[in-house]
């Protein structure tokens, strides 16, 4: 590159490049493969348990929370004085919170790409309409929802089944069955927080619409089954409750209570592990379920195994044919292990129809990790023709719980390919210059905005892991070159800018 390409005065790099340089690195003892520097001077890994993975805070009296920001002085005149938290139940997101949620989030992109999904997203704000069909569902008391100012009523999506649903039905017979979509949304509810449950949080769902066999349950199980074992997670730290709402039908139906029910009755029993069973009896009683019945269902809801299910249901229902199915289905796909029969599942929301599963904390410290099951009749709630359609959901606060639980919860740090810095703040437009050339090659390329001494650049290297620095100076510029030190090694050389690879 010719001298009279650049305007740019410089400083010599050779012979003094290593005089500059080398002094700096053997200070610092620099070394690649050491942990960084954080900002505060510590080295630790504990930063990264974050808003991700918090689910519940510690409120002080004033209503923030314990070991935020210390208040800043007291603000006059017109200004007013801001509370620096999230409202109660959400979460900011830093850096380093990022980097985990973007990593589970690939993760989930990733199993579902390996399965044949397609990604699809939705509005986060819908009608409110859409997530109000029936009456006893909690779902429907925990909706952020207000009239906007065309006088509708909308909602923050509490859940993202529903919204899949319209879209479904939007696009009519321009798609073709079955589909196979997912999505990872943020959902908002207003209920009360306990650890891995907040008031806004995020979701992955995987649906498949158009499959009325078990192999779509067997599918959607098995992605769940991927992504566990993908993050470190084994079939001794979790499993998979498995049961059939068409046991609770059939048992109904035998005592000749009403279809009508049976959702009301579903949502009931929901509540099986969170209120006294006497109050789960005079629920049912309130909702029209005879005494007789009530006694029969609280029987098979504790049943656990598919042997004790056909020996009280019979070998004809679809209950217990689809159940054996599934789990003939699961060996084959190799993951019967993380499956049990667990009557009392039934799932809180009144669409589900068949088969309905919980992932869960084989030790009992977390609430459900992800659930799912089939909804063929959801489609005909919104005024459209039925369609034989199964999903889950699994939530993101839960398992980043139960990996810091079982120390799988990985480490990120901010890493970049290059530094460039100017020696001269004459050079800075330069070194711009540089980064520029970096940066459409392909290279992420921290540039150093400010005239600052090699020491603090030194640092900031280590803290970024950066794997080179490039510096700009005056000589070498007007010869076409740049000097670039490789941080693992030390090794400094010399090379043409249209060169830098």
């Amino acid at each position: 590159m010719p001298a009279t390409a650049f305007s740019c005065s410089f400083l010599v790099l050779q012979p003094r490049f290593n005089s500059y340089i080398n002094p700096i690195f053997r200070s610092l003892s620099y070394q690649l493969s050491s942990s960084p520097v954080p900002l505060n001077g510590k080295f630790s890994g504990a930063r990264l348990c974050s808003a991700l993975s918090r689910a519940a805070e510690t409120e002080s009296p004033s209503g923030g929370r314990s070991g935020a920001l210390s208040p800043g002085p007291e603000v006059t005149g017109n200004m007013q004085k801001i509370d620096v938290n999230p409202p109660k139940g959400t979460r900011d997101f830093p850096p380093e919170d990022m980097r985990l949620r973007n990593w589970l989030f690939n993760n989930f992109k990733e199993v579902s790409r390996l399965y044949g999904f397609e990604e699809v997203d939705f509005p986060v704000l819908e009608s409110e309409a859409l997530f109000t069909r029936k009456a006893g569902e909690e779902i429907k008391d925990q909706l952020y929802c207000f009239e906007d100012r065309g006088n509708r009523r909308v909602a923050l999506r509490p859940e993202l089944t529903p919204s899949l649903a319209r879209l479904v039905i939007q696009k009519g017979k321009s798609v073709s069955l079955p589909l196979k979509w997912f999505t990872v949304g943020q959902c908002w509810r207003y209920e009360r927080m306990t650890r891995g449950r907040r008031r806004e949080h995020y979701q992955w769902n995987m649906d498949i619409i158009g499959v009325p066999g078990v192999m779509a349950e067997a599918e959607l199980i098995s992605s769940i089954v991927t992504l566990f074992k993908r993050i470190g997670i084994t079939e001794s730290d979790v499993g998979f409750k498995v049961s059939s709402r068409k046991v609770l039908q059939e048992v109904l139906k035998h005592y000749s209570i009403p279809d009508n029910l049976f959702g009301k009755v579903c949502v009931i029993i929901d509540k099986i592990e969170k209120i006294p069973v006497d109050e789960i009896k005079k629920e049912l009683k309130a909702a029209g379920v005879s005494q007789e019945a009530v006694q029969e269902l609280l029987q098979v809801l504790y049943v656990k195994s598919l042997t004790e299910l056909e020996e009280r249901l019979g070998s004809n229902g679809e209950a217990v044919a689809d159940l054996k199915q599934l789990f003939s289905l699961a060996e084959k796909f190799g993951y019967s292990k993380w499956l049990q029969f667990d009557a009392s599942v039934v799932r809180g929301l009144a669409y589900y129809t068949g088969i309905v599963f919980e992932g869960f904390d084989r030790e009992g410290k977390l609430r459900a990790i992800c659930g799912g099951g089939r909804y063929d009749h959801l489609f005909s709630t919104f005024g459209a023709d039925d369609i034989a359609a199964c999903g889950f959901g699994f939530g993101d606060a839960v398992i980043v719980e139960l990996l810091k639980e079982k120390g799988l919860l990985p480490e990120f740090s901010l890493q970049i390919d290059n530094i460039v810095c100017a020696l001269d703040e004459d050079l800075q437009g330069c070194a711009a210059m540089v980064a520029n050339v970096l940066r459409e090659k392909g290279h992420s390329v921290e540039l150093v905005l400010e005239s600052k001494p090699l020491k603090w650049v030194f640092k900031r290297a280590a803290r970024t892991k950066a794997q080179r620095l490039v510096l700009v100076g005056n000589s070498e510029w007007q010869r076409g070159m740049v000097g670039v030190k490789i941080l693992s090694t030390g090794e400094q050389y010399e090379v043409k800018l249209d060169d830098l690879k």
